[in-house]
């Protein structure tokens, strides 16, 4: 054996030189990784050895780039490209031997092996687009050379772990090794290469796939048309799609290559990129609580209690079935437990690529009851019942009778104060948050929500069974509306605001559309039902939402609401609605004006900036990173603009956002009065990165 480096070491198997690699946690193609490779391929190269076979220690192989290093001074080390050109060039067949995942420049590593190994459970792909990237490192070149244009186009822009079985069936694996033995089924192979004089293939020598693509814009054409509503906003899809395009349509791999490299520095120096390389690391940095070290203890979930057989209650119920964890339901009524179940076995059905027997498997993990005395035994309790203090504290009162010592007992609230529903317990430490969003089986955000006394170790399993769930965790304390919640209600007021001084409903939310979220306040109102909260005997036509639920447009669901709708549900502006704004704003008393896109946009966004501000002050988020967190995957904010707070930097930084806030105060009042933070951190001429410290 011979110490390349740190990370790499070069072996002998007989005729075969194996070069391991093994730099934890994932083996990163850092400048430590990429050197050793380099001096260990050459090494390899100037042996008597007769095959090289590349191989990794620990759970993966090279699972991508060292994104630590993007954008960082370049060190005197060997590039990627000069890694790929040692492995290509090479007289001696190099065979990849692949474990885990080779992701993003793990797999263009491997694409320039002249041969692919790998175990059945091993996953590959190019998920540079989640970063707001392409594959830099020939990955768009070599990818359509090997699985051809259409199946490239869908990897590369939906960024998909493609497994090992189907990578095989696809030509992108050679042949596939039994679990545990791949070093000797990639030595084997090394050596069977040599006895059968195979030859050294160079994917970027073979053209043959992209022929079948050549004359045919049509491919590209459908394909930008099928995924416009998916695609929508990103720079990176696009770019992807043209790289692709370039491979088929230029006269060389070299001309590709330099289409490539093109179209990937400008996407690696745009905000897009940024904003989504800043989320990537934000989303984990929530999953860190300062004093509750990840060496916290948590308490054993094996069986999970649901009050509500509702929306709520059932999408909730869902996430732990789909984990293996039996879920008691209970609710008052035998017609809304029934109800309540059917939903679930419905959507269940409903699941792409759903199998009976995967239904049938999770339907029998749901318990129906309508005694609350069965959650005696169950583990965690969540209540998702109507959002009223007095239904909570009665309910948890019941439950501190009922649930067994050291059970979680948990409230679905989205506003109330939880320290007052912990208050009528005798085991406030075991009572916490956990924030679902609707639909919860599908939404991936999780507020979990601590109490003055909850318990760290509750805070912790909360944290992790979130993420045994598929859910992205965010710690917020207590407050109304927690995070997402209480920044929406500035967003709210303001929209509400808008329409009554000029701005109609369809304006907002072509403005908040355009900026990247699925829809906008109104559309949204309509999508939820106007009705929500609303009592037909206590109506008087005082809002515009009485005036609308009594012409009985409450939403979609009957056909109008802030909008007109056609039989396909599709939405289109309202002269019934415009009247109605029309009539409030001459009541008032005002003059209606011309609102511009930019004001829409700055008093939709600004005011949630500052209230997030106002959040951190308070202690009720740990960072600006996590406020982030709740609004990309709670809300719709597009990750290609980070959240709101990372925004707040990309727009000019606290300085510009405290002019804007003061500029409308003097106009418009107390509504836009600056967080003490804000002036503090304009002051001091910082980011609200800083707050991620």
């Amino acid at each position: 054996m011979t110490e390349i480096n740190a990370v790499t070491k070069l072996e002998r198997d007989g005729d075969v030189a194996v070069l391991v690699l093994n730099s934890p946690p994932v083996n990163a193609l850092s400048s430590n990784v990429r050197q050793g490779l380099y001096d260990g391929f050459k090494a390899a190269g100037a042996s008597d050895a007769k095959a090289i076979v590349l191989i990794c220690e620990g759970r993966t192989f090279i699972a991508g780039a060292d994104i630590t290093e993007f954008g960082a001074p370049g060190k005197p080390t060997a590039s990627l490209l000069d890694v790929q050109a040692m492995m290509e060039d090479s007289p001696k067949p190099v065979i990849a031997a692949i474990h885990g995942t080779a992701l993003g420049g793990g797999l263009e590593v491997a694409l320039c092996a002249h041969y692919r190994v790998a175990v059945p459970s091993a996953r590959l792909g190019l998920p540079e687009v989640a970063l707001g990237l392409l594959p830099g490192a020939g990955g768009t070149q070599r990818l359509p050379r090997v699985v051809g244009v259409e199946t490239a186009l869908e990897m590369m822009t939906s960024g998909r772990h493609v497994p090992a079985p189907e990578a095989h069936k696809l030509g992108l694996v050679d042949e596939l090794a039994p679990e545990g033995k791949l070093r000797e089924a990639a030595v084997a192979f090394a050596n069977k290469c040599v006895a059968e004089n195979k030859p050294l293939v160079k994917i970027s020598e073979n053209n043959t796939k992209l022929q079948a693509a050549k004359g045919k814009p049509e491919i590209f054409a459908e394909f930008r048309k099928a995924n416009a509503r998916k695609f929508r906003g990103f720079d990176a899809p696009e770019a992807n799609i043209k790289c692709i395009e370039a491979a088929v349509n230029t006269n060389s791999f070299e001309e590709g290559l330099a289409e490539e490299r093109r179209l990937f520095g400008g996407l690696m120096s745009g905000a897009q990129s940024a904003a989504q390389r800043y989320y990537f690391f934000a989303e984990r940095q929530a999953n860190k609580i300062p004093d509750v070290p990840d060496d916290t203890p948590i308490r054993e979930i094996k069986k999970v209690g649901v009050l509500g057989a509702g929306t709520m209650g059932g999408g909730i119920s869902m996430n732990f079935a789909n984990i293996g964890i039996p879920v008691t339901i209970v609710e008052m009524q035998k017609d809304a437990l029934d109800r309540g179940l059917a939903t679930i076995r419905k959507n269940y059905e409903r699941s792409r690529g759903a199998k009976p027997e995967e239904t049938e498997k999770r339907m029998s993990l749901l318990t129906g009851s309508l005694d609350m005395n069965d959650f005696a035994d169950c583990d965690l309790i969540i209540e998702a019942v109507y959002e009223r203090m007095d239904i909570k504290k009665d309910v948890f009162k019941k439950l501190d009778g009922i649930a067994k010592p050291g059970a979680i007992l948990a409230t679905n609230t989205s506003y109330l104060n939880i320290d007052e529903i912990a208050a009528v317990t005798k085991r406030p430490q075991d009572v916490i948050g956990m924030h679902f969003f609707s639909p919860a089986n599908v939404m991936k955000l999780l507020e979990v929500v601590r109490g003055e006394k909850t318990g760290k170790d509750v805070i912790a399993t909360a944290m992790k069974l979130a993420k045994k769930i598929g859910k992205v965790a965010a710690l917020a304390g207590v407050c109304h509306g927690f995070i997402g919640n209480r920044m929406l209600s500035q967003r709210q007021r303001e929209a509400q605001k808008l329409i009554m001084e000029g701005a109609m409903p369809w304006d907002v939310d072509r403005v908040l559309y355009d900026f990247g979220f699925p829809m906008g306040p109104f559309a949204m109102s309509d999508l939820a039902g106007l009705d929500i909260g609303w009592v037909k005997e206590n109506s008087k036509g005082e809002t515009l939402r009485d005036v609308l639920c009594e012409a009985d447009r409450r939403g979609q669901k009957t056909g109008a609401g802030y909008y007109d709708y056609d039989e396909n549900r599709v939405a289109k502006p309202s002269a019934f609605t415009e009247k109605a704004i029309n009539d409030f704003i001459v009541k008032s008393g005002a003059n209606p004006r011309k609102i511009s896109d930019e004001e829409i946009l700055e008093r939709s966004i600004y005011p949630m900036i500052n209230e997030g501000l106002k959040i951190l002050e308070e202690g009720k988020a740990i960072r600006a990173s996590d406020i982030d967190v709740v609004w990309v995957n709670g809300y719709g904010w597009p990750v290609y603009r980070g959240g709101p707070m990372f925004y707040g930097d990309l727009i000019g930084g606290p300085a510009k956002v405290l002019e804007k806030m003061k500029a409308f105060e003097a106009k418009m009042g107390d509504d836009f009065k600056p967080a003490p933070l804000l002036e503090k951190l304009a002051a001091e001429g910082k980011k609200f990165a800083d707050l991620n410290k």
